[in-house]
């Protein structure tokens, strides 16, 4: 790395996370492999990673979802015309709701997640800091690391896998350029596909320079 990244510097940039010896330790790990190696791209990647992941806390898509939730977010499969279900059926239910909503049979050509085997919507369901999801997402990160799409699928749920596959997408869609240039907006756009939570990761981003460049005064961690 161009510089020293401590342990210190990545608690202050998720301050409720109680697991920063071991995200530190992933980090240092992962991220000389993908060129995350200078301020502005290790305050780029946390800012955004720390807001998609509420501090790193947020690992798994969470579909337990109500009834009410279900016909909103999902309004595609849950409601009543044509081949829409009941989402009563659905509620409170994520496994059977990944395999429905998840599944290619059920969604559109330019929706497939290449979830085409019984049980493909929950096994492949979002995991990771940047909620990688389906089989064909599962499948591409998978033949980087020298892994099937279904051991891809384990190591994304650790400390370990969920860096690596939000350094895999990172790179995918040549990221460290965009922060080399600081251009946060256009981060967020390629992150997000729009501008949802700019305000924030604009936040955490300033935050993490500040911190990263000793203009904050470091707690010691425990």
């Amino acid at each position: 790395m161009s510089f020293k990244f401590t342990e210190e510097h990545l608690a202050a940039m998720i301050p409720t996370n109680k697991n920063v010896a071991m995200w530190h330790k992933a980090m240092m790990e992962i991220f000389p492999k993908y060129d995350i190696n200078t301020e502005e791209r290790i305050a780029g990647f946390i800012a955004q990673c720390a807001h998609e992941s509420n501090n790193f806390n947020s690992l798994e898509e969470n579909l337990n979802y109500s009834e009410d939730a279900l016909n909103k977010v999902f309004s595609r499969y849950f409601g009543t015309g044509g081949t829409k279900r009941n989402a009563k059926e659905y509620a409170r239910n994520p496994e059977k709701i990944a395999n429905y909503v998840y599944m290619d049979k059920y969604r559109s050509k330019q929706g497939a997640l290449g979830n085409v085997k019984d049980g493909d919507g929950w096994k492949f369901r979002g995991r990771g800091l940047k909620q990688l999801t389906g089989r064909n997402n599962y499948d591409a990160f998978a033949k980087t690391v020298g892994m099937t799409a279904d051991q891809a699928a384990e190591y994304v749920a650790t400390e370990k896998g969920a860096i690596e596959s939000a350094c895999w997408f990172w790179n995918t869609k040549k990221l460290n350029a965009v922060a080399d240039a600081g251009d946060i907006v256009k981060m967020t756009k390629i992150i997000n596909g729009g501008d949802i939570g700019l305000a924030d990761r604009k936040k955490r981003y300033e935050e993490a320079i500040a911190i990263l460049g000793g203009k904050v005064k470091l707690a010691p961690v425990a």
